[in-house]
C-alpha cells in the first residue's frame, strides 16, 4: 500500500476525470492522498474534494511562494481564520516556502508569508510541507532561526546534491519528498540518495499533474504512477 503525500488533485487537468483518478489510485493499491494548497482558490476546491471522499483525501492550508503576491496578507489572514476555527481539518500547512526560480520581485513577502505559516504550524502542532526552489541558501537560514521549535515535515520535491541533502536531514523531524526525477535518466538523485539519505528520511509523492515519472514522463502524472516511483526506490536501496 502506498501514501502519496503529496498530489493536487484540485488542478484544472483533473477537471474532466477525478473520480476515474482516484478510482485508478486506489486500483494502485493508494491508500491515502495528501492535497496541499496553493493560495484560497486552491483552498476552496481541495476543501469541496477532501469533503467528497473522507478519509481517503487529506487537505492542507498554505499559501505557495509563486502566490504570494500584493494581496498576500490578506490570503494569509483568511486562511489563518480557517485553521484557526478547524485545525483538526488540516494535515499540515502547505504548500508554503520559497520560490526564486522566475523572479525575486516578492522575496522580502515571500520570506514574510513563510514565517507566518512557520508560526502557524508551531501554535496548531501542524507539520510543514515546504518548496523550495533556487533557494537553499535562504531556507537554511530560516530553518536556523527556528531549530529549538522542533518542527516536523517534508521538504518537497527534493532534487538537490548529497550536501544540501545533509542539511535537511540535519532537522530530525524532517523527511525528503522523493517523485517523479528519480525515474529521469540523467538523475543524479539516485546517487545522492544512496550516499547520504536513509530510507526511513523519505516520504512518497507524485506532485501530479506534473514530473511524471519514467516510463509515464510526458504525459500527465497522477497518484496512481506512485508505484513507479517505488519501484524505483527498490532498486537503488537494493530490496
Amino acid at each position: 500500500m502506498y501514501i502519496d503525500t503529496h498530489s493536487h488533485l484540485d488542478a484544472p487537468e483533473f477537471a474532466d476525470d477525478l473520480e476515474a483518478v482516484i478510482q485508478r489510485a486506489k486500483d494502485a493499491q493508494v491508500e491515502t492522498i495528501l492535497i496541499p494548497a496553493t493560495n484560497l482558490e486552491s483552498l476552496d476546491r481541495i476543501e469541496q474534494i477532501c469533503s467528497q471522499h473522507p478519509g481517503y483525501l487529506y487537505p492542507m492550508i498554505g499559501l505557495h511562494p509563486e502566490d504570494v503576491g500584493d494581496d498576500y496578507q490578506h490570503q494569509l489572514d483568511q486562511m489563518h481564520q480557517r485553521l484557526r476555527h478547524t485545525p483538526d481539518r488540516y494535515v499540515a500547512i502547505g504548500e508554503i516556502g520559497l520560490d526564486l526560480y522566475w523572479s525575486d520581485t516578492y522575496a522580502t513577502q515571500q520570506v514574510d508569508a513563510f514565517e507566518q505559516q512557520i508560526g502557524w504550524a508551531i501554535q496548531y502542532h501542524k507539520p510543514l510541507m515546504i518548496h523550495a526552489r533556487n533557494a537553499h541558501r535562504q531556507l537554511i537560514e530560516i530553518m536556523e532561526r527556528h531549530r529549538a521549535d522542533n518542527l516536523s515535515g517534508v521538504f518537497h520535491c527534493f532534487t538537490g546534491t548529497t550536501d544540501e541533502a545533509l542539511q535537511l536531514l540535519s532537522y530530525p523531524n524532517f523527511k525528503l519528498g522523493i517523485g517523479g526525477v528519480l525515474t529521469f535518466k540523467k538523475s543524479t538523485l539516485p546517487e545522492v540518495l544512496r550516499q547520504a539519505v536513509p530510507l526511513s528520511r523519505i516520504v512518497l509523492e507524485t506532485d501530479s499533474p506534473y514530473l511524471a515519472p519514467t516510463p509515464h514522463r510526458g504525459n500527465r502524472n497522477e497518484s496512481a504512477c506512485i508505484r513507479a516511483i517505488a519501484t524505483h526506490l527498490t532498486a537503488i536501496y537494493g530490496l
